[in-house]
């Protein structure tokens, strides 16, 4: 009998639920469904089209491309044919991508789009061990032979018996290499990240059981599946639950999708929420008195309702049958209008968000929780649950990991959900792997109930001058609670005090617009950034306190380096585009708090 792999539950779910909805996708304006045995048929295809191409167990493949039903079936097929898959963001420069091709040995890559042809044609000739390209449905045409198109690719498979592939999936070994995640590098060149078949089957199933998760749910997969948070949610997570996935049509898309869809269980990084955060505060000050203060009355109701559900509790009567009322005359309304109608767990991850968000979408029903992870410890490592959170933190350790603070404050983490190591980079396994704890170089504490709260990131830490050691990112995080400010980057590394490098988010920013000037140029901007660094220096010691910062003219992107494709800060990136700015406000004692 084959191991309990993803693979494996794929091919169960399609004998148990054949019909059943595996896939949506939007083709001519209407959602169509691709059933649990239209996957597994087409995963089939497409491992034997790889056994075909010669991909043998051991050997790896690549994906370039936006989330979509081939990127998945491609994956769940290299898998299957006994090989691993790596991801590469679509956001990657033709350097990037030969990198990462190269490291991993790719024998087949995938792609979607002229573009990404480009890259990859460009550099191919340094990659000794890629033989193929297969395009998505619609990607670019070639007429290098080494070159195939999705249905030429699965036609490849039609010799190869279908007694060969299902040798291959009984011989996946449980503790065997199933994928290469490449760590979007914040620091230095992406590190391959192999995961076992036991690692994404422990923990999909684990995280399944933990939330409650349901056949019946449906999610809207739209992030990067290069990414290990939705590479959980869309690909490992569904054959383990038999949920459904629809594919957006494009980022561009999303807001209008999730309206279309209505999500039972959604997934966001914080700039996500912040998104949503930003425009839901806009139309609610554009709102009539009589309706600003009915809505004041339905956030107090929830924040009641879920302050208890939070904690486990059943909220009272009286506060359940406000509760009704509200949700009748304003949230049954409201939450459709955001794509949040049947959201029954919204999450957030990748990066800290605020609390204030938190608490604000919680007051209009949406609960929102954090989890804290990396792709190290296959996502999850504690999670916020139903009955069990706290807006803030990010929740207990998810059950059956072990977490614990060492001495420095550095999170360690141990459990079947723990990588195997770094691909081909023993010395970074071995600097990160010890005595089988996972070093994650995030620094946290734990409540006295138990709930892990986020402090900083160890490489992040900013030694001053005076030898004063400080984490910035609760800084930064406290910063972004002004609506005008999208980014914030702490500078002070080796400096005699901090400062920030400060982005604004344009929509806020629109909102105050003066003619003829520029936003990072206006005066009234500048006070009210000014005023949230003051509110924020006053919860601050004298040392952690800002006292110059900088508003840039524009804000921090990918193609400049100063993103990772997760929307992470790189540091290095940031200091390397705005060395500038950084050096004026250093220059003098004299300078002004705040330049332009």
């Amino acid at each position: 009998m084959p191991a309990d792999t993803i693979v494996s539950r794929l091919f169960e779910q399609a004998a148990q639920r054949p019909q059943a909805p595996a896939h949506v996708v939007k083709h001519r304006g209407a959602w169509e469904p691709i059933s649990w045995q239209s996957y597994a048929d087409e995963v089939r295809r497409a491992g034997r089209a790889l056994i075909a191409l010669g991909v043998k167990p051991g050997h790896t493949t690549a994906i370039i491309g936006a989330g979509r039903p081939e990127w998945v079936v491609f994956d769940m097929a290299t898998m299957a044919a006994g090989a691993a898959p790596a991801g590469i963001y679509t956001t990657c420069s033709r350097e990037e991508i030969r990198y990462i091709a190269h490291h991993a040995e790719s024998r087949v890559l995938l792609l979607e789009s002229h573009d990404q042809w480009e890259r990859v044609a460009a550099v191919w000739d340094e990659l000794p061990h890629l033989q193929y390209v297969v395009t998505m449905r619609g990607g670019p045409q070639a007429t290098d032979d080494r070159v195939l198109a999705w249905e030429a690719f699965l036609a490849r498979g039609d010799d190869v018996g279908g007694g060969e592939l299902d040798e291959r999936v009984a011989g996946l070994e449980m503790d065997g290499l199933a994928t290469l995640i490449y760590t979007s590098g914040t620091t230095g060149p992406p590190k391959g990240v192999m995961l076992s078949h036991r690692n994404l089957a422990w923990t999909s199933k684990k995280v399944a059981e933990v939330v409650g998760a349901r056949p019946d749910d449906w999610s809207l997969s739209y992030l990067p599946l290069s990414h290990v948070a939705e590479q959980l949610l869309t690909i490992y997570a569904p054959p383990t639950t038999g949920a459904a996935v629809y594919f957006a049509e494009s980022m561009d898309k999303v807001a209008d999708n999730l309206k279309e869809v209505q999500p039972t269980v959604v997934f966001g990084v914080p700039r996500i929420w912040e998104k949503f955060f930003a425009g839901v505060t806009a139309r609610l000050e554009q709102a009539p008195r009589h309706r600003r203060l009915l809505i004041a009355w339905v956030r107090r109701v929830c924040s009641r309702v879920h302050d208890a559900r939070n904690r486990g509790e059943s909220p009272s009567l009286s506060t359940l049958a406000q509760y009704e009322l509200a949700n009748r005359l304003v949230l049954s309304k409201l939450k459709p209008a955001l794509g949040l109608g049947n959201a029954r767990e919204c999450v957030s991850g990748a990066a800290p968000v605020q609390k204030e968000i938190l608490e604000f979408f919680a007051s209009l029903d949406i609960v929102i929780r954090e989890v804290y992870g990396q792709s190290e410890d296959t996502g999850p490592t504690t999670l916020n649950l139903p009955s069990r959170t706290k807006l803030g933190s990010v929740g207990p350790p998810l059950p059956g990991v072990q977490v614990r603070i060492a001495a420095d404050g550095e999170i360690l983490v141990r459990g079947p959900n723990v990588f195997m190591g770094y691909f081909k980079d023993e010395e970074a396994t071995n600097s990160t792997l010890r005595d089988g704890w996972l070093h994650s170089g995030d620094l946290g504490a734990f409540d006295h109930e138990g709930f892990l709260h986020i402090t900083g990131r160890k490489k992040e830490i900013i030694i001053t001058a005076g030898g004063k050691n400080i984490s910035p990112k609760n800084i930064e995080t406290s910063l972004k609670n002004c609506d005008l400010i999208s980014e914030a980057v702490v500078i002070g590394d080796g400096r005699r005090y901090l400062s920030a490098l400060i982005t604004l988010d344009e929509e806020a920013a629109a909102r105050y617009h003066e003619d003829g000037v520029a936003p990072h140029e206006s005066e009234w901007i500048g006070r009210r950034v000014q005023a949230t660094v003051d509110d924020v220096n006053r919860e601050l010691a004298r040392v952690e306190q800002i006292k110059r910062f900088t508003i840039l003219p524009r804000s921090f992107s990918v193609e400049e380096g100063e993103l990772t494709p997760t929307l992470k800060i790189k540091r290095a990136g940031v200091a390397r585009s705005f060395s500038r700015e950084i050096e004026a406000m250093y220059e003098s004692d004299e300078a002004p708090r705040r330049a332009g």
